[in-house]
């Protein structure tokens, strides 16, 4: 399968190297408590841990799946502490070989945590060691090459899988019948994203009022990554104004700078709509004529801008091609044409 380069946006929820270097990782809860949003998640782990540990068994092995940028790995880390075991993190597309795995396996103590971001990255042949090892503990190695080959078995500490992916339906179904606790991400409402940008702001040490955090959340597309981004964008207009206060005037000019509106959409998402609605008259047309005409890839635009479009009900997808609704026409300020393709209404 091939992977398409991310798109570097401010409301991209994919992690980026900056993200992960200078700023996720001091802004990461510890706990179950500090963590914020996906209440039902919360509350079944919780319980899930406690039974565990009062049992003194290993958790059955976990599956995180859902969108970027919503806390699957932090949940991860959070888990290794709540069991006060150590998190072993590595992903789908690092694993290449066997022997790759049979290391890290090998390699991990009793209570231990591996967390596989991307799982649904692995090869076949990777997911064929995983199955004895989540359910037997023990994997299976061939030693010598030939006739004189022969397999030997290892066992391994009594571990817990927590895998991560934002694909379900990429996981193949022994691999993913073999994880017994499955968790689904949801997006955050509103009000927890405030929370989250008003935490990140306490530990960045940066003042941020009460309707400029609103302003934020309500710009971050329901997700805790890129409000974290769109604060330190705010924090950085505000050291260079040399402001102590991150105002919802200041938030609103960095907001303005990086061409993100009210809704999170930045100017390639209005640019979608606006090729729709004035060159196509709205749809239905096809995404390789879209992708032609703003000089994109087309499963750039289809994986990458259009499932936050899909969201807000921006685009409907027909059997003759993508229709911007009446709701997209009302936003960027078109008059609804009286026959509008929309299936959607205001």
């Amino acid at each position: 399968m091939i992977e398409r380069e991310v798109v570097n946006r401010p409301v991209t929820p994919t992690a980026t190297s900056q993200d992960v270097a200078q700023f996720e990782n001091t802004l990461r809860p510890k706990t179950l408590d500090e963590y914020i949003g996906q209440p039902d998640i919360r509350r079944n782990l919780t319980i899930t841990i406690e039974a565990a540990k009062k049992r003194e068994e290993p958790l059955e092995h976990i599956l995180l799946h859902g969108p970027p940028g919503l806390g699957k790995t932090t949940l991860a880390h959070i888990i290794a502490r709540s069991m006060e075991g150590q998190v072993k993190v590595t992903s789908g597309p690092a694993v290449e070989k066997q022997g790759d795995l049979a290391s890290i396996l090998t390699n991990l103590k009793d209570g231990d945590i591996l967390f596989i971001d991307e799982i649904h990255r692995l090869r076949p042949v990777i997911e064929e060691v995983l199955y004895s090892a989540m359910e037997d503990f023990a994997i299976d190695i061939m030693i010598g090459k030939g006739p004189s080959a022969r397999a030997v078995r290892l066992n391994l500490p009594k571990f817990t899988l927590v895998g991560a992916t934002t694909k379900m339906s990429m996981i193949s179904s022994p691999l993913r019948d073999r994880f017994g606790n499955v968790y689904k991400f949801q997006f955050y409402e509103i009000d927890d994203i405030q929370q989250v940008i008003q935490r990140s702001a306490q530990i960045l040490e940066c003042a941020i009022d009460e309707s400029a955090a609103r302003l934020l959340a309500e710009c971050s597309r329901q997700t805790p990554r890129i409000a974290n981004r769109l604060l330190r964008r705010a924090r950085d207009f505000s050291h260079v104004k040399n402001e102590e206060l991150i105002s919802k005037s200041l938030a609103q000019q960095a907001l303005d700078s990086l061409g993100v509106d009210n809704l999170g959409l930045d100017a390639t998402d209005r640019e979608i709509i606006k090729t729709m609605i004035e060159k196509f008259s709205g749809g239905p047309v096809g995404l390789n004529t879209i992708a032609s005409s703003l000089a994109e890839e087309q499963a750039t635009i289809e994986d990458i801008y259009e499932p936050y479009l899909l969201q807000l009900g921006f685009i409907d997808r027909t059997p003759r091609g993508r229709v911007a609704t009446d709701r997209a026409y009302k936003h960027l300020g078109f008059e609804i044409p009286a026959n509008s393709q929309s299936t959607l209404s205001i």
